[in-house]
């Protein structure tokens, strides 16, 4: 019986197979957060509050990016020596020309 697998590796697999996606959504999240706390802010003005909202979610994203970063080189250091783009390009599927 094959085991299942746990939450973290769940995750972790789809953030593998989706990581620009995920950047986007945390930057799309950091921003509308950091929109929402600036708007509760009264005494600032609206330029102000766009320009530190799109501070915030700039150092996010690069939270966001190097996270990234760490998960494929884990990745790349605990995975099979098999292609890992065997999946996208089948190798049968191709023939040669003479």
């Amino acid at each position: 019986m094959a085991e299942s697998k746990s939450k973290f590796e769940s995750v972790r697999e789809w953030v593998v197979d989706h990581k620009l996606r995920t950047v986007g959504c945390l930057w799309l999240s950091g921003i509308a957060g950091s929109i929402a706390y600036n708007w509760s802010q009264p005494n600032m003005k609206t330029s102000v509050k766009i320009i530190h909202a799109r501070l915030h979610a700039q150092a996010l994203t690069l939270a966001a990016l190097a996270g990234a970063a760490v998960v494929e080189y884990y990745d790349h250091r605990t995975r099979t020596k098999a292609d890992p783009y065997a999946k996208f390009f089948p190798v049968d599927g191709y023939s040669h020309k003479d």
